[in-house]
């Protein structure tokens, strides 16, 4: 079921989160590094994707905080904004993917999340555990227009990719808002 990113007097909001957190690993020989992606698509066509080697979408709305290698701290570890109200006209999803870029799959990796986030006053609008899964990425939701105002809709679907380029393929098919 889809949620509407409205607040609570029924005006839309303009600006969103997506943060990513995990526990670091013990050893060095065992580092564990997830990486968030947003691809942003018109239709079925990719437009556009942010990630730790593109850290700002080409219009400019859309922005990644960087690429945390470890996991180390407290917290969230990985964040990508979303002003929605200046994304391109031409954007219509906005799918989220978490890769583990090390390889291990997310049943190695300990206390794994992926959370949606007003990012005018921090309140989490939902989360998602990642922990638990044979795969090596998850589609964590997809971000999409509707007439009045963005809305999400969450996937949590296991693939298998460990770089955002692998995990297009797979990401594409959540494009449809699920029922």
């Amino acid at each position: 079921m889809a949620i509407l990113l409205q607040h609570p007097d029924g005006s839309a909001l303009e600006c969103v989160a997506v943060a990513l957190g995990w526990d670091a690993e013990r050893t060095v020989a065992n580092r564990i590094d997830l990486n968030i992606a947003a691809l942003l698509f018109g239709g079925d066509a990719l437009l556009d994707v942010v990630y730790h080697e593109q850290l700002l979408s080409r219009d400019g709305s859309v922005r990644h905080t960087g690429d945390n290698q470890t996991g180390e701290g407290r917290g969230d570890n990985e964040i990508i904004s979303f002003n929605l109200a200046q994304l391109a006209p031409e954007v219509t999803s906005i799918i989220v993917v978490v890769t583990s870029y090390t390889g291990q799959s997310f049943e190695d990796i300990d206390n794994a999340y992926c959370r949606l986030l007003d990012a005018d006053n921090s309140n989490e609008i939902t989360r998602c555990v990642l922990t638990g899964g044979s795969y090596t990425a998850l589609v964590m939701g997809n971000l999409f227009r509707t007439p009045e105002f963005w809305a999400f809709d969450a996937i949590g679907a296991g693939i298998p990719a460990v770089h955002v380029a692998e995990a297009v393929p797979h990401a594409a098919a959540y494009l449809a808002p699920m029922p």
